[in-house]
């Protein structure tokens, strides 16, 4: 037995000697034929370069490469034809590592070590940067850009690599040198992160993937920086909460694929997903609540400060390595991570002030009657000063951020601290975030094994976030307030009742139908507040067996601890709170474990190249939930658990919570040929717990792309520097919602337990996006001009739907798969970067255009008790007049109204001949679409000797929108448009003129108002973000000090709108419940400035 192994182990090692040795002879047995009269060296150079594929590392200037030479090399040995090129030059060369080291024959002495990292502009290691000493040695970074080179004192140290401006730096005393290298105009051969964390040429990609670095997300801060994100990435629709700061955001990437799943991206940090609880969904999608009990979105907890890069992946082939969790496409982080050398301290500092930014047009030149709440009384002999606006306040947020970076050669870290603090525009809307960071690199045994640590903490607190709708909404009253009354007295909310001994709301109106409340009273007096305490720890290490094969294991832990109150003081509406009070308290805890293991392959065998990967993974993730809420008993504005009277109405005991975990594999590979022709494949299968007790408990995505670099196989124009065609194909898909598979009973209030529920599912599918896509990929003028391409389509299929089912099965409802939902488009983003000495322009234009279609939705089903299922169409939404109804043929985002003015038969509005009022026509219309046409980015970038300039113009054209506030204002006679048709003697209607009070009582009743008479255009163009910045000379600062004083604003022009609220607010961020304005919070413009400090 002991002999067999030693066999093994004995023919396991020299099949890998052989190996690299056949690599090492494959690339120095190449022929190399150059043949000319006046051939300079380093045209040579790049002749072997080409010949050879392999890079070749020097330092121009020591060797002279401008001296012309005479060659006649046919089907020459590499030996003999760089011995022919270098000769009497005084330098020799080597091959270290894949690459062409060259380097004086004569070493310098008394020299000792150097070594150091080098990394790009985004602070990911450059893989194979050329390191040399003139009149010295060569050598080239590793895999994570690290070096180690013989220098002495005095010896400059040269870094170059293809694609980035060279450095040079003088050796001194110091025995680590840290070097960033900036992007040239060429860039042939950079290196992106892609899924899992995987680094891969981008010249090999066959799907679309945009990196954001981290100076565009701190820029103009955002309290959740994927905001910043807006207008520059084709292909990616986001679109931010009303609820203000710290509040979700709504990001879908080509167009919504699942009804009954989330649509939102995933989210990926450091290669391992991410836990975002609720997916950044309000799944209290009622119009009458409007303070959340949501925790919000885990991504919004991150500090910008600390991200390195953002890497969009925005088709399902870029994340098809994620399975089920990236349908929807990904957004991958890198964060970042010490350096070795002198300590590097950066303090950041911005401070931003907002405002409303879109508010509807309000009159006041027309009063109220005696008690009477709405303003169509007379016109007011002076205008009343009354103004909604003057209810917001500036709201204010600040940021502030710590962070050191500092290490030796075996060990680096990098630790932050940040504290985040705003008050929204809306009075006592408050919100803080502290985060602690620590993230350590540690290097062992030659470097074999790199141990990564990371340590994340984050204190949250926010208070009265709203977003729109009735309940607890000071918006309402504000809005709606009586122009002939005086607002100014109810400033004092409440007034001391001597009977009670308590204090108690001042407000007189009621609740006038519409909820309302003094809004001071609401704000103060109606406290929603969530306190969050979240902790994230993960850990890294990676084997490096050989130079072309390492393995690498991972583990996170994310855990998040969140306690939601709501505190209703005595005299709260009797609809909310009964005479003592309300209190509600409710703890949650979501908890996410991730691990994972990844075999990694690359190596190059002559004209081939192969990086390869192989791993597995598990996450499990964790809900709890335990609480109580009710009426107080016994003590007013007594908020504890002791003091809830649990048997009164509105008032139960809260428990819940889920559990679920998702098993995979899975494996990708790349093969290349000649630096020329890449192709791609990936296969991942998943086992989900949703999946339990049926037939197949797993499901298998798998992906193939192809991308052919045009610029490597054919002799193109001096001009066109690069061209790369791809194609791609994937399958991808979401799992089913959890306990689907399991028959549950409920129970009612009494414990009895009702026997209604549905029907077992013996076969579960998860849905299926199927998708390609084909784009190109161009560079002009020596990388100044950027062309990149996309046109992409997809088919989601397996929909889940809830069924009746027939009386006679003993179930009440049953699940469909069925369905096809297909989504095509095209993106496109034209970039420009140059410089003229001083002076530098970058430009960037993106457009993305999406089309969705609902291709079936049931068709022809067969249920289990054997009848025919169809469901043509489906009403997803419903609130007032407002619809929104997925029917085949349709759109997802169609949206309907259920009446309109009733008219006769030759188009005209009826008006009833008798009583002369107007009627009402109960019909359901389509009356348009929330989604856009097309999104338009346009960022432009100014910089002379340390002034920087930027802005960016975002658009969006098409779609509709509808506004149930300007209804219910209409109706209340206190907007403009109101006044101006008093104004006029009336609204017209048909040929004559109609009372305008009797004409927008009517259509601004009910819930919403007749919406058919408010849908507005949804197209919309702004001034998104402005920066104006300063850096400071260092030698101001004697080299010591880096100083960056900017001035930022966010929404600062509206330059085309016609609706009368932001278009691109939003107030949930679900699929479902859009398109429709209902009192939401107004959308902000910010003004602010940013200092950065570097030591």
């Amino acid at each position: 037995m002991k002999l067999s192994r030693i066999k093994a182990t004995l023919t396991l090692l020299f099949l890998t000697l052989f190996l690299s040795q056949s690599a090492v002879f494959a690339q120095t047995g190449k022929k190399i034929t150059i043949s000319g009269d006046k051939i300079t060296i380093k045209e040579a150079l790049l002749s072997v370069e080409k010949q050879t594929e392999m890079s070749v590392a020097y330092n121009e200037s020591a060797l002279g490469a401008g001296k012309v030479i005479s060659l006649k090399l046919k089907d020459a040995s590499l030996e003999n034809a760089l011995g022919t090129i270098l000769k009497g030059t005084g330098f020799t060369w080597k091959i270290e590592k894949g690459y062409i080291i060259i380097s004086p024959e004569k070493k310098p002495a008394e020299s000792r070590k150097i070594s150091g990292t080098v990394i790009d502009e985004t602070g990911l290691p450059i893989i194979g940067a050329g390191v040399v000493v003139p009149g010295g040695e060569g050598t080239v970074t590793d895999m994570d850009g690290k070096y180690v080179i013989s220098a002495r004192d005095g010896d400059v140290l040269e870094f170059s690599y293809l694609g980035y401006v060279p450095q040079s730096i003088p050796v001194s005393d110091r025995a680590v040198y840290d070097v960033k290298l900036l992007p040239d105009t060429e860039l042939l051969d950079e290196v992106v992160v892609t899924a899992l964390g995987i680094k891969r040429k981008t010249k090999a990609l066959s799907y679309t993937i945009t990196e954001v670095d981290s100076e565009e997300l701190t820029k103009v801060k955002d309290m959740n920086f994927v905001n910043s994100l807006t207008g520059k990435v084709a292909g990616l629709q986001i679109n931010s909460s009303s609820s203000g700061v710290g509040g979700p955001t709504k990001v879908v990437m080509r167009g919504s694929k699942s009804i009954s799943k989330s649509n939102n991206v995933l989210y990926v940090v450091d290669g391992v997903p991410l836990y975002n609880p609720n997916g950044g969904e309000n799944t209290d999608q009622g119009f009458y609540t409007s303070a959340s009990s949501s925790s919000g979105e885990g991504i919004a907890d991150f500090n910008p400060e600390d991200i390195a890069s953002i890497s969009v992946l925005t088709g399902p082939s870029a994340a098809a390595l994620y399975g089920s969790n990236a349908a929807n496409g990904a957004i991958l982080i890198t964060t970042k991570k010490g350096s070795a050398g002198k300590p590097k301290i950066t303090l950041s500092h911005n401070t931003d002030f907002s405002n409303p930014f879109v508010l509807p047009r309000f009159q006041n030149t027309y009063g109220n009657k005696a008690g009477e709440f709405s303003s169509w009384g007379d016109k007011l002999e002076t205008p009343s000063s009354y103004e909604p606006k003057k209810f917001f306040r500036t709201g204010y947020s600040t940021n502030t951020s710590l962070s050191i970076s500092l290490g030796t050669e075996r060990n680096q870290t990098f630790a932050s601290l940040s504290s985040s603090v705003a008050e929204g525009i809306i009075p006592n809307n408050k919100y803080s975030r502290h985060n602690f960071t620590v993230n350590n690199t540690s290097n062992f045994c030659k470097d074999k094994l790199i141990l990564d640590l990371g340590f994340s903490y984050v204190i949250q607190k926010d208070q009265n976030r709203v977003a729109q709708g009735q309940y607890f909404n000071p918006i309402v009253p504000v809005y709606l307030f009586p122009r002939g009354e005086n607002f100014e007295k109810y400033r004092m909310y409440e007034r001391y009742d001597e009977e009670r001994q308590i204090k108690t709301q001042f407000w007189p109106y009621g609740e006038m139908s519409m909820a309302m409340q003094n809004p001071y009273w609401t704000v103060n007096r109606n406290l929603f507040n969530n306190d969050k305490d979240r902790f994230m720890v993960n850990a890294s290490l990676k084997y490096k067996i050989l130079d072309w094969f390492d393995i690498t294991g991972r583990v996170r832990v994310d855990n998040a601890y969140n306690r939601w109150t709501k505190k209703l003081y005595a005299s709260t509406d009797a609809k909310y709170a009964n005479s003592k009070g309300y209190y509600g308290d409710r703890k949650e805890v979501n908890k996410q474990i991730y691990a994972d293991v990844l075999a990694n392959i690359n190596k190059r065998f002559g004209d081939f190249d192969i990086n390869a990967n192989i791993g597995a993974s598990v996450q499990d993730l964790r809900y709890d939930e335990v609480g109580a809420q009710g009426q107080l008993s016994m003590i007013p504005n007594f908020f504890a658990l002791n003091n809830v009277n649990l048997s009164a109405n509105n008032s139960k005991i809260l428990q819940d919570g889920w559990k679920e975990q998702t098993q995979s594999v899975f494996a990708s590979v790349e093969l290349g040929w000649k630096s020329m022709l890449y192709l791609t494949a990936t296969a991942r299968n998943d086992w989900a717990s949703a999946l339990v007790n049926t037939r197949s408990t797993s499901f298998f995505y798998p992906s193939v792309g192809l991308s052919w670099v045009l610029t490597e196989t054919f002799n193109m124009p001096d001009w066109f520097s690069f061209w790369k065609l791809r194609a791609s194909y994937s399958s991808v898909g979401n799992a089913p919602s959890r306990y689907l598979t399991i028959p549950t009973f409920g129970y009612d209030s009494q414990g009895n337990f009702q026997t209604a529920t549905h029907m077992p599912v013996p076969e579960l599918f998860p849905e299926k996006t199927r998708s390609y896509e084909v784009g190109t990929n161009m560079k002009f003028l020596d990388g100044m001009l950027g062309l990149d391409v996309t046109y992409y389509k997809s088919n989601t299929f397996n929909q889940t739907f809830e069924a009746k089912a027939s009386a006679s099965s003993g179930y009440s409802t049953f699940y469909i798969q069925a369905g096809d939902i297909g989504n095509w488009g095209i993106e496109a983003m034209l970039s420009y970067d140059n410089n003229w000495g001083d002076f530098g322009w970058n430009s960037n234009l993106t457009f993305s255009l999406n089309r969705n279609r609902i291709n079936e939705l049931v068709n022809n089903y067969t249920d289990p008790s054997g009848e025919i299922v169809n469901i043509p169409s489906l009403e997803v939404s419903k609130f007032g007049d407002y619809r929104m109804i997925l029917e085949e043929g349709g759109s997802m985002g169609d949206i309907y109204t259920t009446t309109r003015l009733k008219e006769d038969s030759a188009g005209n509005i009826f008006v009833n001949s008798n009583t002369g009022s107007l009627v009402r026509d109960y019909y359901l219309q389509k009356v348009g679409n929330v989604n856009p046409d097309f999104n338009l980015g346009f960022r432009n970038g100014f910089s002379y000797k340390g002034v920087n300039l930027s802005f960016l113009i975002t658009a969006r054209v098409g779609g509709e929108v509808m506004s149930a506030t300007q209804a219910i204002l209409d109706s209340y006679g206190v907007t403009e448009t109101t006044a101006i048709a008093r104004d006029n003697g009336g609204v017209r209607v048909n040929n004559g003129m109609y009372d305008a009070k009797a004409f927008y009582e009517f259509v601004g009743s009910g819930d919403t108002g007749m919406l058919s008479r408010y849908v507005y255009s949804a197209t919309n163009v702004r001034l998104q973000e402005l920066t104006l910045g300063y850096t400071f000379p260092k030698e101001w600062f004697k080299e010591q000090l880096g100083l960056t004083l900017s001035f930022v604003g966010r929404n600062l022009w509206m330059i085309y709108n016609k609706a009368p609220f932001d278009p691109e607010a939003v107030a949930f961020t679900g699929t479902y419940f859009q398109g429709l304005d209902y009192f939401m919070k107004p959308s902000q413009r910010n003004l602010g400035f940013s200092v950065k400090l570097q030591f």
